[in-house]
């Protein structure tokens, strides 16, 4: 009995030392059963962060001129045929409602600031009173809260004057360029709305792009925001920048009018329709070839090559990607520059396999 011990202790033994033997095998070939893949380092660039619109070409020689107020028209100064200057008054719209407007607000800054000079002057006497002891700190505060009220009402109001003040100045139709003007199909008394077409104004040779872009947007523009007309494949054919920005949103669409000039010798005709990109800024960011990008329930992903001694990981990294460019994703989050990236084989990939980075 003792002898059938020894020799199935022997045996397993045996067994155990051949499972050891393989696992230090199959251990020992994870190098060389590494997935050859392909790398690049990521890089930086400067890409552009935009937003594409419709935009209709407009020729110089044409300009529609209508009101940004409503009213009757109180004074024509031109006829047609005319030459005129940049800023000239062309005419005016009857500004006496709202230089009543101004009068009352200016009235009721007055009487708001009588208040607040008499709060105020009441502040200091009870300032007196309480330092010699005769009122209470009630009766101090009570005064400070009635002069910081009538302080406040001041300055709200001062803002309200100026406001309409402001708007005293839309009432004075003016030529925006040197030029001739067109047909003035409106007259003295006639009432007119900001739609009312009052004359037109030639002003020479040029085309410009009317671009209208959401109210939200108006704080993102800049007189010489970059601007990139597009062809039908949207390769940039064409570029300018903003050179005006409307001083207010239509109020019927919510949408703010800019224009742009076009180069010459491009092609654009005369209410053309185009494709175009506003640049709002340039900055640095990594960009990555479109096939080493992988997708995950919606997610994107991408794999870098990581050293650990002599032996490459690959590794996922969610990325959170923004346009393609010349076959290359711009990506947001995710990637820094210098990273090595892997670009072939990310299909057959899982976090932390081995990988033999080939450049």
């Amino acid at each position: 009995m003792q002898v059938y011990r020894l020799l199935f202790l022997l045996g397993l033994g045996a067994i155990l030392l051949s499972s050891s033997a393989c696992t230090s095998k199959v251990q020992g070939d994870a190098p060389g059963g590494a997935l050859p893949v392909k790398v690049q380092t990521t890089q930086a660039r400067k890409v552009g962060e935009y937003t594409e619109y419709l935009a209709t070409i407009r020729s110089l020689n044409g300009s529609v001129i209508q009101p940004d107020v409503e009213g009757q028209v109180r004074r024509i100064f031109v006829r047609s045929g005319q030459h005129v200057k940049a800023g000239q008054s062309l005419m005016e719209i009857d500004p006496r409602k709202q230089e009543a407007t101004v009068n009352t607000q200016e009235a009721n800054r007055r009487a708001a600031q009588a208040t607040l000079d008499y709060n105020q002057r009441e502040l200091e006497r009870r300032k007196q009173l309480f330092a010699n002891g005769v009122i209470s700190r009630n009766d101090l505060e009570v005064q400070q809260q009635a002069y910081e009220a009538s302080k406040a009402n001041v300055e709200a109001l001062e803002a309200m004057v100026r406001e309409q003040q402001a708007q005293l100045r839309y009432y004075s139709v003016n030529a925006p360029a040197d030029g001739i003007v067109g047909d003035v199909p409106v007259r003295v008394g006639d009432r007119v709305t900001v739609q009312t077409v009052l004359t037109t104004l030639d002003r020479g040779n040029g085309l410009e792009a009317y671009i209208s872009i959401p109210a939200e947007k108006s704080g993102d523009v800049r007189l010489g925001t970059p601007v990139e007309l597009l062809d039908d494949s949207g390769k940039v054919v064409a570029q300018s920048r903003i050179s005006f920005i409307s001083p207010r949103v239509d109020t019927a669409t919510q949408l703010l009018l800019l224009k742009a000039p076009m180069p010459e010798g491009k092609g654009f005709r005369n209410d053309q329709v185009v494709h175009l990109r506003l640049v709002w800024r340039e900055v640095e960011r990594t960009t990555i070839p479109v096939t080493a990008v992988a997708r995950l329930g919606g997610q994107a992903f991408a794999f870098v090559a990581e050293s650990k001694g002599n032996q490459y990981f690959a590794h996922q990294r969610p990325v959170r990607l923004g346009d393609i460019e010349d076959n290359y994703y711009i990506v947001l989050e995710g990637l820094k520059p210098g990273e090595k990236l892997i670009t072939s084989g990310v299909q057959m990939l899982a976090d932390g396999m081995p990988v033999a980075p080939q450049s």
